[in-house]
């Protein structure tokens, strides 16, 4: 069974008000969760109460909605409470994604939903971030935009091509007339370089370092930060890198900068290539992180810093699933 919640506002209290909104209400919900008549089982409403002309219940009825048990209830008196609040749980058949729908002022009751939500998540290599906006974006069903393989993209294309990434000239040149595109297959990122899927490619340790050191040229980060800033504006997504809270989305509503001491971010770095297969050093990947951490923060392009209102959240000793559901509750805080 899978329940699918929802809710609207009327603009007074009266039974042609309340009939329209019920009936938006409940054809959006069944629209867009591409319900038919036998996959409801019972719909439950409960109403403010400064509701009292007619019954929510009574109103899907005579919208067609009577093919299933219906309820009606009255909410105690809470102060704040948004008013003339209409809310329902629409109970069907199997399990399934459900697609809340919020209409009207009720909105505001589910913003992470209902506006273009979008996080901002900071921090040094291997502080977990990655891993963390993976889980975020899926826990609200949204776009995740791996920002840093962007930046490996770049780097990978100047390996192809011979260029230093230190020739602050050539690398300009090369990002210019880029063919870089982003796709999303399966709800997941694909990056596309020249034609070709590089996902796994730009994933190769000499890139790492060398993305770092491309990302701080100054025409690479204006063409990067133009691509994320329409993505991010033309739907809600998770965004994870060095300066989104401070530099490309400096107006996002939800910001965290995401940390954990060199010596926990070379452990999970390490075991991220072992895992891969590759042979490497944990006192070199040590050496590595202490050294990007230090470019990236001294950089006088965008530098790694944490935005003044974002939420600092060390992960050094939390698990992946604490970490997650740490973020979850901030935005849940704030919506």
């Amino acid at each position: 069974m899978t329940a699918i919640r929802g809710a609207t506002t009327v603009n007074s209290d009266t039974p042609e008000e309340i009939k329209a909104a019920v009936k938006e209400l409940l054809c959006a919900i069944r629209e867009k969760n591409n319900l038919s008549s036998e996959n409801i089982i019972c719909i439950m409403f409960s109403s403010t109460g400064d509701i009292r002309s007619f019954y929510p219940a009574k109103a899907a009825r005579e919208a067609g909605f009577d093919g299933c048990a219906l309820f009606s209830s009255l909410e105690p008196p809470i102060q704040g409470a948004l008013p003339l609040c209409i809310r329902v749980m629409v109970l069907c058949h199997g399990k399934f994604k459900a697609e809340h729908v919020y209409l009207r002022g009720a909105k505001r009751l589910r913003r992470d939903i209902t506006s273009n939500l979008v996080v901002a998540l900071d921090g040094p290599a291997g502080s977990g971030k990655s891993t963390a906006a993976k889980a975020l974006a899926k826990h609200f069903n949204i776009l995740y935009l791996d920002t840093g393989a962007m930046y490996r993209a770049c780097a990978l294309k100047c390996l192809n091509s011979g260029i230093s990434p230190e020739d602050g000239k050539a690398v300009a040149n090369m990002v210019k007339n880029i063919d870089l595109k982003i796709e999303y297959s399966e709800g997941k990122q694909v990056t596309v370089l020249d034609g070709k899927d590089v996902s796994l490619d730009i994933r190769k340790p000499e890139i790492s370092d060398m993305a770092s050191k491309v990302s701080a040229n100054s025409a690479v980060r204006e063409k990067m930060v133009q691509m994320q800033r329409k993505i991010a504006s033309s739907m809600p997504c998770v965004l994870d890198g060095r300066d989104i809270g401070t530099n490309v989305l400096p107006d996002a509503e939800y910001k965290f900068y995401i940390t954990a001491s060199s010596g926990v971010r070379a452990m999970r770095r390490f075991a991220e290539e072992k895992a891969k297969g590759y042979d490497i050093d944990i006192k070199k990947v040590e050496a590595d992180i202490i050294a990007r951490d230090k470019r990236d923060s001294e950089r006088e392009i965008a530098p790694l810093r944490m935005a003044e209102d974002a939420i600092l959240v060390d992960t050094s000793d939390m698990t992946e699933q604490q970490v997650v559901e740490f973020l979850v509750n901030k935005i849940q805080e704030k919506v």
